[in-house]
């Protein structure tokens, strides 16, 4: 048994062992205690620049962690934030019914649909740190970075509705993210709605730290934001009153502490309309993403294209036999050519034993970018002491197998060969004229479709 086919194997016992806790969890046995629901802030995230940086991160965490609560509430009263609130087009991307649909303790009236179905895999906060998350191979997906692998949309864009809908509706194949047949239409567009929100909520936080981090305002001894002042200014109305007429008034005029309290008011305004901004630009990535999905082609009118393994043993015979060999020939040369390249991860033979010891980005971005070697697991201890998971290689698809995460479609697999897969190692294709062309996918995929084998599709 090559490295691929252990790790698949241990993914399919995790698998098992997280739905059997799953359907324990939710019995009512007792076995899961009962926490309050809260979200966590993203340790994580701010260690990795402690270690980085050299520099304490406490306060910062504070500070981004009271950002994300301020503007979104919490799992049991989640809101949006005032400003996007106020702007019709980024209010339309969640509706407040669904997040209140979906958002809530699993046993309260018409609420609880993610504490219910999800939350034993991506955990309360959408970080992927359910209690089972961490015996699953693949780990459930970490909301919080806004990057989504299987979609319509290029590399780079958020998915649309209809893509995360898609992937609810019908799972995942290859990983624990099973289909739920209670599920009704309206509870999966609640769900859509709550997954956008947390991985909204979570952006944010994190996009507080990365900015901060980024103009030197923590290294400085500066603060995200000043928490305690706000708080305090938000409970009192006369100070807030007090502090725009300061800010109309000749400086002159003002006494000492006045004046103090006043540049601590006017860099609160300062750094909450940064955080604002980037809720704000946040929620046009969103709105975008409709706009940015990819159409594909039609395949050649002569080419035979299998949909599924039938369909390879249908034009293997036949009046279409000899163009549908000429295609799979033509992608299984394209497969081991140095253009496509494609056999450098998944090997040769399709069956995912070529590159094995790659990450996927949730692991990198506390790790390789940050100058963190993911086999060093002492000097990693930090980081998974605050909630990192173990690190774990990722796996390229063994085509054998027959199962493609996130849709088998030919126009599934188009995409994911022309514009590669959000968050993993798998790139975009490059395209050179007279070697490697558009059209050429669908003899890729052909082959791919060839490498099934019939007690696979048996399955």
């Amino acid at each position: 048994m090559n490295i691929s086919s252990r790790g698949r194997e241990f993914g399919r016992e995790a698998s098992l062992a997280a739905l059997a806790l799953s359907v324990l969890g939710f019995s009512g046995c007792g076995i899961r205690p009962e926490k309050p629901l809260a979200f966590e802030p993203n340790l994580v995230h701010t260690m990795k620049y402690q270690i980085q940086k050299d520099v304490s991160m406490d306060q910062a965490s504070k500070d981004a962690y009271w950002l994300a609560t301020t503007m979104f509430g919490t799992p049991t009263d989640p809101k949006l934030p005032d400003m996007v609130v106020a702007d019709g087009d980024l209010a339309s991307i969640v509706s407040m019914e669904n997040l209140t649909r979906a958002s809530g303790p699993a046993d309260a009236e018409g609420r609880g649909l993610f504490q219910k179905h999800c939350v034993v895999c991506h955990g309360v906060t959408g970080d992927g740190r359910g209690s089972t998350g961490a015996i699953q191979m693949p780990y459930p997906r970490d909301y919080r970075m806004g990057v989504f692998k299987f979609k319509s949309t290029p590399r780079g864009v958020k998915p649309t509705k209809d893509d995360l809908a898609k992937l609810i509706r019908h799972g995942i194949g290859g990983t624990a993210m099973v289909k739920i047949p209670s599920l009704t239409e309206d509870d999966i567009k609640a769900l859509v709605d709550y997954v956008i929100y947390l991985s909204w909520r979570g952006e944010l936080e994190r996009q507080a730290v990365d900015g901060a981090m980024f103009d030197g305002i923590i290294e400085d001894g500066g603060r995200i934001i000043n928490s305690e002042f706000a708080e305090k200014l938000r409970g009192d109305e006369s100070l807030q009153a007090a502090m725009e007429a300061a800010a109309d008034a000749d400086e002159d005029t003002l006494a000492e502490d006045v004046k103090s309290e006043l540049a601590i008011y006017e860099q609160y305004e300062e750094d909450w309309e940064y955080a604002e901004d980037y809720a704000g630009e946040i929620g046009e990535a969103w709105l975008e993403s409709d706009e940015e999905v990819l159409e594909v082609p039609q395949p050649p009118s002569d080419l035979p294209l299998a949909e599924n393994q039938q369909d390879v043993v249908k034009f293997s015979t036949g009046k279409q036999a000899e163009a549908f060999k000429a295609s799979v020939e033509r992608g299984q040369k394209l497969f081991v050519g140095k253009l496509a390249a494609c056999n450098k991860c998944h090997g040769d033979d399709g069956l995912g034993n070529g590159q094995t010891t790659d990450y996927d980005d949730w692991t990198k971005d506390w790790t390789t970018r940050v100058g963190l070697k993911p086999e060093d697991r002492d000097a990693l201890i930090p980081m998974m002491a605050r909630g990192a998971l173990e690190p774990r290689n990722a796996l390229p698809r063994n085509f054998a197998e027959g199962i493609f995460r996130g849709g088998s479609s030919s126009q599934d697999l188009y995409r994911r060969i022309t514009q590669g897969i959000d968050g993993t190692p798998m790139p975009a294709a490059t395209f050179v004229d007279g070697e490697f062309e558009q059209d050429d996918v669908w003899h890729l995929i052909n082959f791919i479709r060839s490498i099934q084998t019939p007690e696979s599709a048996a399955m």
